[in-house]
């Protein structure tokens, strides 16, 4: 397959015109990026979006690597003097590699088999005789071909060496694997049971003691858990071709009565029939079965680590472009035990001010005195808003932070819980211990948990995307296929957002089209040499930023009060000329211009369009001026707990509630409605239309309203439901093994989803109640002097 075949495959595939995929693979190899693509040449592409461009470049990958490997396996042919021109045209038709591979196997160099001996000896001719001709008596026909010199002893061996050929030709045909696989796909089921004497060792794979499922109905949790349960020694796992039965089978399988058919084998009693019959059934079940379960086996780790892969970069993107909180002065709280709450607070523009270790909790239970020590924190430094760490001790420490704002109603304080995800990463990291040298690891943490509220995008990208943890069974998933995937995710993010060249860090500054670790740290470099940035232009200033990074970079890189107002949008300086066009036509000043609907309203696109900007790059100037710099991101928001609602026993059916999506899961949404246990919306309550993914009705960190449905106080749990007009007391659907994770479901399938702190709802390990004056014990800290 050549480059114009591989482009116009992927046009077929994506749907679009083969001309729109050559320009895409023309930027793409002349070094521009996915997200430069789709926001700064629309017209070069016909529009291709993101999306569709990240489809094409894994695709174009794939097909190059496919075409690479196509090439070898026709020298390898052809050195061996056997490519013809129909097996030539084969193997430039094989549209995926497992076909090409199918095709190459007779040709493939391999260890001698038996068929290999077997022709040594001389006895294809007697295979293709009994092949050939059915009325030939098996027995007879061998006893020619004895030969002690050879190895062939008897006439029984002759036939057993003849066997042995057609075997292994019925199982190298390329075309008929090709169809029992799709066919064993279709039909086949995976399997599993325990191991003798594995049962309590392995109980986390209960579930899968005695399983059964077929291959195209399994979920990538439920596959990636079964094999790491194999490779724990704790399941023995089987391919089954077909669904098994409670009667013997008679007769032949489908699979047997396909190679039979596909080589005219038949059984009419004629003399060689029988023989014929025996070998098909002996190439099906132990040379095609085995081939094929080793085959499957491959298809499923992979498919489910495609969906694994998946569903990590949509928790990511979700996390990355969560709601910011903005320039506000927060306090970040690391929830602990034993070893303590860590406490860090930061000022509006994210630098550390204050860091401290409280210790709330058992067994120190230094209640008041933690508050105290917060209050003064929160006084002295202003603080705004409380961010929680989401790990250990968090609904403890929730628990703490509403103490706090209750006692001290003028601070007007405002809480949160986080994802702590990656923090300890973070914390330990190179990166770290540069920004933060002469702070303690343990404290790291609760800055970034503070920091992540400020600017989720910007603190997360410090950290490598595989140890955000909000993938399933990541470990077993490809590392290449992962760190692709996310580091995909990360970019197009970032570059969504948008970065102020003046304060992004060196990590966030690697995440930008065009800039590469090293460009990044020339930036820094230079800014802190020279000082902050006044215009785009005088980033090629910067050591080793060519023309080429300038083009691919400048349009994502914002510089808020420069010398140019442009510098603050994202319209690239390239079509600065078209905005200076737009300007005389309006005939205003750039001041005048920028914001200025009701002007923008009255220009017609078509007259700014030349040679060089199309339609929808004059419509997206048109656009970024009216609302320049906007944020794609959503409005930081909090939700507002109803007074009075403090613990799950407060809860009761049909009550209307507010509150914020914690974790999606197969099944359905997690909801914080502020009583230190999230309720679970099942998949089934979150819409009155049929949801298929719970991520088309709710992400993480969406604010929703519920409808309270049951409440189970002594196994807290909670069932909510986003159909307000839901009557509660209805039967509510179970999880199933659907939750991520693959584990056994409690009853009612309420599993609390990764993530999660330990102890959350567990009031057992909650803070006692403050044993003294809490206002006594802020003034004992020095509060309110």
């Amino acid at each position: 397959m050549g480059l114009q075949s591989v482009e116009q495959k992927i046009a077929e595939e994506l749907g679009v015109r083969e001309g729109q995929v050559k320009a895409a693979v023309t930027l793409l190899d002349e070094g521009s990026t996915v997200p430069f693509i789709a926001r700064y040449r629309k017209e070069v592409t016909g529009m291709l979006d993101d999306a569709q461009l990240r489809t094409l470049e894994e695709r174009l990958r794939y097909l190059r690597e496919l075409t690479e490997r196509r090439a070898a396996v026709l020298e390898s042919i052809r050195n061996q003097g056997k490519l013809t021109e129909a097996l030539e045209a084969q193997v430039l038709a094989a549209d995926t590699k497992s076909r090409l591979e199918d095709i190459y196997l007779p040709f493939k160099q391999k260890r001698r088999t038996k068929a290999q001996i077997a022709r040594e000896a001389g006895l294809e001719p007697l295979a293709d005789g009994l092949f050939n001709d059915p009325n030939t008596e098996p027995l007879a026909a061998a006893a020619v071909f004895v030969d002690a010199e050879k190895g062939v002893a008897d006439a029984q061996a002759a036939l057993d060496g003849a066997r042995s050929i057609l075997v292994e030709r019925f199982a190298e045909d390329a075309d008929l694997i090709g169809e029992l696989r799709e066919k064993m796909w279709g039909q086949g089921r995976l399997a599993s049971k325990v191991r003798a004497g594995k049962d309590v060792d392995g109980a986390k794979f209960s579930d899968y003691f005695e399983f059964s499922e077929p291959f195209t109905k399994m979920p990538s949790h439920r596959i990636l858990a079964m094999f790491r349960g194999e490779k724990e020694d704790i399941l023995d796992i089987t391919i089954e071709a077909e669904e098994p039965s409670d009667e013997p089978q008679v007769g032949p399988s489908d699979y047997e009565v396909r190679i039979a058919h596909k080589f005219g084998i038949a059984a009419k009693g004629r003399p060689g029939d029988k023989w014929l019959t025996d070998t098909v059934r002996w190439a099906w079940r132990t040379k095609i079965l085995l081939h094929l379960g080793i085959d499957l086996r491959m298809r499923l780790r992979q498919s489910a680590e495609d969906e694994a892969v998946r569903v990590f970069a949509s928790n990511l993107r979700d996390l990355l472009l969560a709601a910011p909180a903005g320039t506000r002065a927060t306090m970040g709280l690391d929830p602990g035990f034993r070893t303590g709450v860590k406490v860090a607070v930061v000022d509006a523009t994210g630098k550390v001010v204050a860091t401290e270790v409280i210790y709330p909790h058992q067994p120190q239970n230094q209640w008041d005195r933690s508050l105290a020590v917060l209050g003064k924190l929160a006084a002295e430094h202003k603080v705004d808003l409380i961010s929680i760490g989401n790990g250990t001790a968090s609904r403890e420490t929730d628990k703490l932070a509403i103490d706090l704002i209750k006692a001290l109603p003028d601070l007007k304080l405002t809480k949160t819980i986080v994802s702590e995800a990656g923090a300890s990463v973070y914390s330990a990291s190179a990166f770290a211990s540069a920004e933060l040298p002469d702070m303690d690891v343990s404290l790291r943490g609760a800055v970034s948990i503070a920091r992540r509220l400020q600017d989720p995008l910007a603190e997360l990208v410090k950290i490598d995307p595989k140890s955000i943890g909000v993938g399933q069974y990541q470990h077993d998933l490809s590392e290449v296929s992962l760190s692709r995937s996310l580091d995909a995710v990360v970019e197009d993010c970032v570059n969504a957002v948008g970065v102020d060249v003046n304060t992004a860090s060196a990590p966030l500054l690697t995440r930008v089209s065009g800039i590469t670790t090293g460009l990044a740290e020339n930036i820094v470099g230079h800014r802190d040499e020279h000082g902050p940035f006044r215009s785009r232009t005088a980033l090629k200033e910067v050591a080793r930023l060519g023309p080429k990074a300038f083009e691919q970079c400048a349009g994502f890189l914002r510089i808020p009060g420069g010398d140019d107002p442009l510098d603050s949008s994202s319209v690239h300086p390239e079509a600065y000329p078209v905005v200076r066009r737009i300007m005389t036509a309006i005939g205003t000043d750039l001041p005048g211009l920028i914001g200025n609907s009701r002007a923008l309203q009255t220009v017609k696109p078509d007259q700014f369009v030349d040679d060089k900007f199309g339609l929808p790059t004059v419509t997206d100037i048109l656009a970024e001026l009216e609302k320049p710099g906007r944020d794609p991101r959503p409005a930081f928001k909090t939700a507002t707990f109803a007074e009075g609602v403090d613990k799950i026993g407060d809860l009761k059916p049909g009550m209307r509630l507010e509150g914020v999506v914690t974790n999606v899961a197969a099944f359905g949404a997690f909801i914080d409605v502020g009583v230190h246990q999230d309720g679970l919306a099942h998949v089934s309550a979150l819409s009155k239309n049929f949801v298929k993914d719970p991520r088309e009705v709710v992400k993480p960190g969406d604010i929703v309203k519920v409808k309270v449905l049951e409440v189970d106080t002594v196994r807290k749990r909670i069932s909510l439901t986003l159909r307000l007009d839901d009557e509660p007391g209805a039967a509510q659907p179970r999880t199933g093994g659907g939750q991520s994770g693959g584990g056994r479901p409690q009853q009612g399938g309420q599993r609390k989803p990764q993530g999660q702190g330990r102890g959350a709802g567990s009031r057992s390990s909650a803070a006692p109640a403050p044993t003294g004056s809490l206002a006594d014990a802020l003034r004992k800290a020095g509060f309110g002097k």
